[in-house]
């Protein structure tokens, strides 16, 4: 189980770098780096930015969530070792 959590956080930490490359600190977003005009018609500006900037914070999210969660499962499983019988 620690190691499917680990390969969870791991994958979470790869789109998020993803994600934050993909924006641009102008505002510009996916639209005017990644496609230009067809990501513009497609997407239009504003809502391809609100969708990266979206999920951006939901990897951020679910990384911290997944972060918690094995800490507190690695933890638990150190002081049940821990006990002696």
């Amino acid at each position: 189980m620690l190691t499917l959590m680990t390969v969870l956080i791991a994958l979470v930490g790869f789109l998020l770098i993803a994600t934050v490359l993909i924006q641009n600190p102008k505002g510009g977003g996916i639209d005017s780096t990644y496609g230009g005009q067809s990501a513009t018609q497609m997407f239009g500006a504003a809502r391809s930015t609100d969708f990266i900037e979206k999920l951006t914070w939901y990897l951020v999210i679910a990384l911290f969530v997944l972060c918690i969660v094995t800490s507190l499962m690695v933890s638990g499983g150190a002081q049940a070792a821990a006990v002696p019988q």
